[in-house]
């Protein structure tokens, strides 16, 4: 199972950087039909995985990807799953 990696620590105080960061990915994910997105907000005061959820909860993004699930070992962890549908009927 292919999957990215998005590490926000080097831009957690850079909204506009942040939110090119996720779109760019998640956009991958779907262009080379990637299964999951391991997005690293970090641990912190929570403010910058909130930001996260908070941009993955909008519509327009929210239609690109099937589930988010948070990492239950390690609160800085969130997992994007994807589900394309050329994959799904191989199975």
């Amino acid at each position: 199972m292919a999957k990215l990696v998005l590490d926000l620590h080097d831009i957690f105080n850079k909204g506009d950087q942040i939110e090119k960061a996720l779109r760019d990915v998640i956009q991958e994910a779907v262009d080379k039909k990637i299964d999951l997105v391991e997005i690293i907000p970090g641990k912190g005061s929570g403010q910058l995985k909130k930001k996260v959820l908070r941009f993955l909860d909008q519509k327009d993004v929210k239609a690109m990807y099937h589930r988010v699930d948070k990492d239950s070992k390690n609160f800085g962890r969130l997992f994007v799953h994807f589900q394309h549908k050329d994959k799904r009927r191989k199975r």
